[in-house]
């Protein structure tokens, strides 16, 4: 006898979703980010619902996607997915995968898989080759969940300076994969 399966899904993003969006953007950056950026535990939804409203509603163009993934009817993550915008990327071939979020309760129960899946199914759709992604260069697991799945280190690193004064610095390195 085999047991129930879940009732998940991935989809392009709606702007109704943007609340949905905002609050697990706002949590997860407020745990992700606290020890990088002073005052990120103060984020709220509010601060976020507003603009992606506007982005999902009026995209910059058709090659800028978010999508979610469902638990049901209920949004547990996000991804979005741009023409790479690094100089040494071309944009016709080189797309990015400049977020993927998942709520942390949500993690490890295949959600993630399904976004990153989804998300690379649609740069390739968008005729992408190949597709890079940004991360906190000490984010191991973010860095193991994507070699995982197949994506590799290409030498590329940046520093951040997030408040424009020197004080709040992230460095990134960035991943990149083929797409088929």
């Amino acid at each position: 006898m085999s047991s129930p399966t879940a009732d998940v899904s991935v989809r392009i993003a709606w702007a109704d979703d943007a609340e949905a969006i905002a609050a697990i953007q706002a949590r997860s950056w407020s745990t992700s980010y606290a020890e990088l950026v002073p005052g990120v535990g103060e984020l709220r939804q509010a601060d976020f619902a507003e603009q992606w409203r506007q982005a999902l509603a009026n995209p910059v163009d058709a090659r800028h996607r978010a999508l979610v993934a469902l638990e049901r009817n209920r949004v547990v993550g996000f991804a979005i997915t741009t023409p790479a915008a690094d100089p040494d990327c071309d944009p016709v071939s080189d797309g990015e995968l400049m977020e993927l979020t998942i709520e942390a309760p949500e993690r490890g129960k295949g959600h993630g898989s399904r976004l990153l899946q989804a998300a690379v199914d649609t740069l390739a759709a968008d005729r992408f080759t190949r597709a890079v992604t940004w991360l906190v260069a000490d984010d191991d697991e973010l860095r193991g969940f994507l070699t995982e799945a197949g994506w590799a280190p290409d030498t590329a690193h940046r520093t951040l300076d997030l408040d424009g004064t020197g004080v709040t610095q992230v460095r990134q390195v960035r991943l990149h994969t083929a797409l088929a």
